[in-house]
């Protein structure tokens, strides 16, 4: 007994049929490369698996013509695995035997644990690799930083009032718009929750600590790292584009001096007097939502914010922006360098500059929070 399936014509045919043992013999006849399998190849596999097994008898003889495409089709009807009994052409067998050694499919080789424990182990891996060439960059930072302090001359100054400009003078607006918003947020919502309790007037202790020790610094940072990091990046990723950061390695220019260090040092300047201007317009706003839903006036607000809140909690604020400030501009100089000359490489460079730099001053952030939870309390 035995069944013929023809596929498209006499392009692909299949031929089925049992032995006086009862085996099933498969045979394969006609053409098995891509023009002739690409039309049905979901098909194909469909028919492959329904004829026969691995532990049928193939007889791959008949072919006349097969590439990798077609190979691929039986090989993954044959469960990736070779049959025990195939008959295969001289010319024919080194392509199932190529098939054999590809670990992507043969993929009982490798279980999902253990892909999963390499992509952890290669995830830590490039983790580590980045970290080393932070602290890399950050020591090279260091010595230029030094190395500039013996001659006033070797200071780039225009560079670093640029740095400051775009950094500081050009956040100014969007800062302040953001710090009234949140004071108002912060100050209204927390005012209506307080006054259901009898506790209206801790909401200037809330605004206060939470302004200027935490949502003050870290808005800055959040902005800085969106605006000016992703400049920064973008600047020295078109420059290895251009070809420019070649041309001054050529000309013996120290990048690091003239494009690293400006940019650490204007953000060490600039960031700290953002956060100010965003505590103040924060405290503002503060104010506004208090005089809002609470009916406290201006003048008191402000003078039991000077009252409670310790110096010491607005120094830390302004001290924790000028860290954040440096980590930005060295996170996003170290993607910078590493962006390839291509624009492809350019754009993902400065999305993932952004996006390691937030996760920086968030985690930066945490620790600081909880190393200097005893100061300004």
């Amino acid at each position: 007994m035995g069944a013929d399936v023809t596929l498209d014509g006499d392009s692909a045919v299949v031929q089925s049929r049992s032995d006086i043992d009862g085996i099933v013999r498969v045979e394969l006849l006609g053409r098995w490369d891509i023009r002739a399998i690409r039309a049905r190849p979901c098909e194909i596999v469909e028919r492959l698996h329904s004829e026969g097994n691995v532990e049928a008898r193939w007889d791959l003889t008949q072919i006349k013509d097969i590439d990798a495409a077609g190979a691929t089709l039986i090989w993954r009807a044959w469960n990736r695995t070779r049959p025990a009994n195939v008959l295969l052409r001289d010319e024919d067998a080194w392509v199932f035997e190529s098939l054999a050694l590809l670990p992507g499919l043969n993929s009982d080789v490798v279980s999902s644990r253990e892909r999963t424990r390499v992509d952890f182990w290669r995830g830590c891996l490039n983790a580590a690799s980045a970290g080393a060439d932070g602290l890399a960059l950050l020591g090279a930072v260091a010595l230029d930083s030094t190395a500039m302090l013996r001659s006033c001359s070797d200071i780039p100054r225009n560079e670093i009032t640029a740095t400051i400009f775009r950094s500081g003078t050009q956040a100014v607006a969007i800062s302040g718009i953001v710090g009234v918003l949140i004071g108002i947020v912060l100050s209204y919502l927390s005012g209506q929750e307080l006054r259901d309790i009898g506790a209206e007037s801790y909401v200037v202790n809330l605004v206060g600590f939470a302004v200027l020790r935490e949502l003050g610094p870290l808005l800055a940072a959040i902005l800085n790292a969106g605006r000016s990091g992703s400049a920064m990046t973008a600047q020295i990723g078109v420059m290895r584009v251009t070809g420019e950061l070649d041309a001054m390695s050529v000309l013996g220019i120290s990048q690091i001096r003239r494009l690293v260090v400006p940019k650490v040092i204007g953000q060490l300047v600039a960031l700290p007097l953002v956060v100010v201007w965003t505590d103040a317009t924060a405290i503002v706003g503060g104010m506004v939502g208090a005089r809002i839903q609470l009916g406290i006036l201006p003048g008191d607000f402000l003078h039991s914010v000077i009252r409670l809140v310790p110096l010491s909690n607005v120094l830390f604020g302004v001290g924790k922006g000028a860290l954040f400030g440096a980590l930005v501009a060295l996170v996003s100089c170290h993607f910078g360098f590493r962006i390839q000359p291509d624009t492809e490489s350019l754009s993902a460079g400065t999305t993932r500059a952004v996006v390691m730099a937030l996760t920086a001053v968030l985690i930066l952030d945490a620790v600081l929070a909880i190393a200097f939870s005893h100061v300004g309390m």
